[in-house]
């Protein structure tokens, strides 16, 4: 009964505003399971995770006085007193398990006590999810059975979990079911269930009391393999890694590696076994880094291009190579964890992907576009995960466009004179003084330009060994607005003298000493402008088919798009005009979607939606890619205007030229016609 005389309290929960008239002497947690509210506990109520934290709260009539709870008892005493209690302390509030309510209350229920509470972390970018784990950890205390009854250990638990969980349709595989007797063997009876929320199956058990399960989102991109290893219970980022994904050694680029497999029998197993074979070490590496067995790994969640995940699933990327381009399967695919080689994760853990939407156009983008989120809303965006194979999605609230653009490995540094990955002593920014064309340079490794005091100093470990992705971007749009680098892609000497020894001659073309030994070729300025304009006849395609003109906002996501300075790509010109304000690098996107599919079930079933609404534009088969892609080539475009770029940056127009490479910029030479030869 309560000091006022009633049998019955007034309990109002906040933030969810859920109330109720309960009896005197209700435990918070019991009141919060009547009203439903969203209020944590792993152990069910026997004050051992401390997931069920609460504070007295305070509204007009009702004043936030302790003594409206019970006082602290032993439970509490023994949780602040333990280890469990130290990482979690209560600073304050109250276990909702072992507090009676005596009278009428307000309660505040943190965020890190709700279950689906919302998340935002910013370690794999902006990432925003209403935390609802396909995996979900239920401690429970098992009787045992007496030898007059026909009672398996199977069973028992059901009894135990319908009683002390309201779980009544739980089903088990025999691999968890031979867990599960170890289990209830070596904990006493006292036992912790992983069971999932999408289809009832208990998968997993531990003896006594476990409150930790992690599972691993992971970009299986055609160049690197990023994850990131994620506390299920909590949405926390534990560790993320990255590593170069091994079927590199049979062609950079993904055409390479599906000649491969028709070239050879055992082709497909070969890449298949690679890209496994990293996937467990990178999960292992990410378990070790955080100090979590593999055996805590539940669920994992693999976004890819069509092409690496068929060869992820062991599916046949063939028909990925030619018109139609046909998917194996265009749903969500999902597998046990052993089926894909991961055997250091227990047998009920699974994998599980979200939809290709055609052959070209892979999970990576729907993931990509799920934690953009651009179908959400109403201003017309362009999202593009710049790599070897360009993702590009157009769209908003009412309509979404998506397409792939092959663009080749030129801008993670392959075919560049100078170019290498991104590495320690790789230049990534460059400034050009427009005048003297005297070069300033800052390479990985080192916050210092190269004419700071202690540059020499800093990069002597390294020293300046080439150029990568980032670098090449900056220093031909800091070329082109230096006048170096002509409208239609040719280098001139723009002075006449060769700007104290910068403009170099090669043959019959120009060069640009950037650094040292480091030039900028002829042939990396038409690499550069191939892979770029095969980026930007993507974008413009999808244009044509949305109808429009320009888009409002351009997002850059990738491991290389994250490094690019927004303004100096579109000074090049690897995307269509926009406002330089408006366009922006947001990271490993696709890796991004990929933890928020791992941390709610509501986000697979969003991007699944999303998946089935895509409009697909095959770059492959458009006749007009060609026209596209040709106008693409000049710098940023050959004939579309840049007026929201040029009210930022003053655009170059066709000058004279001196020099090597001169008449660049004026009318096409007359070539000869070449007589024909038999070979």
């Amino acid at each position: 009964m309560s000091p006022t005389g009633s049998d019955r309290v007034a309990v109002t929960f906040t933030p969810s505003g859920r109330r109720g008239e309960l009896a005197a002497g209700t435990t918070v947690l019991d009141a919060a399971r009547e009203l439903g509210v969203d209020l944590d506990s792993v152990c069910g109520g026997r004050g051992i995770c401390g997931r069920c934290q609460v504070a007295v709260g305070s509204r007009p009539g009702t004043d936030a006085r302790a003594d409206r709870l019970s006082a602290p008892g032993p439970t509490e005493a023994t949780y602040a007193d333990s280890a469990m209690g130290a990482r979690r302390p209560l600073e304050g509030r109250r276990l909702g398990c072992a507090t009676a309510i005596h009278d009428d209350v307000v309660l505040d229920v943190p965020a890190a006590s709700q279950v689906h509470r919302q998340v935002v972390r910013k370690e794999v970018g902006d990432l925003r999810v209403t935390l609802d784990p396909v995996v979900r950890p239920f401690y429970v205390e098992v009787p045992a059975s007496g030898m007059d009854e026909r009672v398996g250990e199977w069973q028992a638990l059901q009894a135990a979990l319908a009683d002390q969980w309201e779980l009544d349709e739980v089903s088990i595989g025999v691999s968890a079911l031979a867990d599960l007797q170890a289990a209830l063997e070596d904990g006493d009876r006292a036992v912790t269930v992983a069971v999932r929320t999408d289809d009832g199956e208990l998968v997993a058990a531990w003896p006594g009391f476990v409150d930790r399960l992690v599972g691993v989102a992971v970009d299986v991109g055609s160049t690197t393999i990023a994850g990131h290893l994620c506390d299920l219970t909590t949405g926390r980022v534990l560790a993320s890694a990255g590593r170069m994904n091994p079927q590199i050694a049979f062609g950079e680029d993904l055409m390479s590696r599906v000649s491969h497999v028709m070239m050879h029998d055992d082709g497909q197993r070969q890449l298949t076994t690679a890209v496994r074979t990293a996937l467990a070490e990178l999960v292992a590496e990410l378990c070790d880094e955080a100090g979590v067995t593999t055996d805590r790994v539940l669920d994992v969640v693999a976004v890819g291009n069509p092409i690496m995940h068929h060869l992820l699933y062991g599916l046949d990327p063939r028909p990925l190579g030619a018109a139609p381009f046909t998917l194996a399967t265009t749903d969500a695919v999902q597998v046990t964890a052993h089926e894909l080689d991961l055997h250091d994760l227990p047998r009920g853990a699974r994998v599980w992907s979200p939809p290709c939407v055609a052959g070209h156009i892979g999970a990576d983008a729907m993931s990509m576009t799920l934690a953009d989120g651009l179908h959400r809303r109403d201003e017309l965006s362009l999202l593009i995960d710049v790599g070897t194979n360009a993702e590009i999605v157009l769209g908003s609230a009412e309509r979404v466009w998506a397409a792939s653009s092959p663009t080749g490995p030129a801008f993670e540094g392959a075919q560049i004179s100078s170019g290498q990955r991104a590495a320690p002593g790789a230049i990534e920014r460059v400034r050009i003084d427009p005048q003297t064309l005297v070069p300033r340079v800052r390479v990985i490794g080192s916050d210092l330009w190269s004419d700071e005091s202690g540059f020499a100093d800093a990069v002597a470990a390294t020293g300046v060994t080439g150029i990568c992705g980032s670098g090449i971007i900056e220093v031909l749009a800091e070329l082109h607005l230096a006048g170096v680098i002509t409208v239609d892609g040719t280098i001139v000497d723009p002075t006449g003298t060769g700007a104290a020894g910068r403009i170099v001659t090669r043959g019959r073309t120009l060069a640009y000493r950037l650094h040292g030994d480091i030039e900028v070729t002829q042939n990396d300025v038409r690499a550069i402008q191939l892979a770029k304009a095969a980026l930007q006849a993507g974008c413009r395609l999808l244009m044509a088919h949305a109808g429009v003109g320009a888009v409002d906002r351009i997002r850059l996501a990738g491991a290389f798009g994250s490094h690019i300075d927004p303004l100096r790509a579109m000074v090049l010109g690897l995307v269509p005009d926009c406002d330089p304000a408006a366009v922006s690098a947001i990271g490993n996107a696709a890796g991004t979607g990929a933890v928020q599919a791992l941390l709610s079930r509501a986000a697979r079933d969003e991007v699944t939606a999303l998946a089935g609404r895509v409009v697909k534009v095959e770059t492959a088969t458009e006749a007009a890619f060609q026209d596209e892609f040709v106008g693409a080539m000049g710098l940023p475009h050959t004939s579309a205007p840049y007026p929201r770029l040029e009210a930022v940056v003053p655009l170059p127009r066709s000058r004279p030229s001196h020099g090597a490479g001169a008449g660049a910029d004026t009318a096409p030479r007359r070539r000869r016609r070449r007589r024909a030869t038999t070979p």
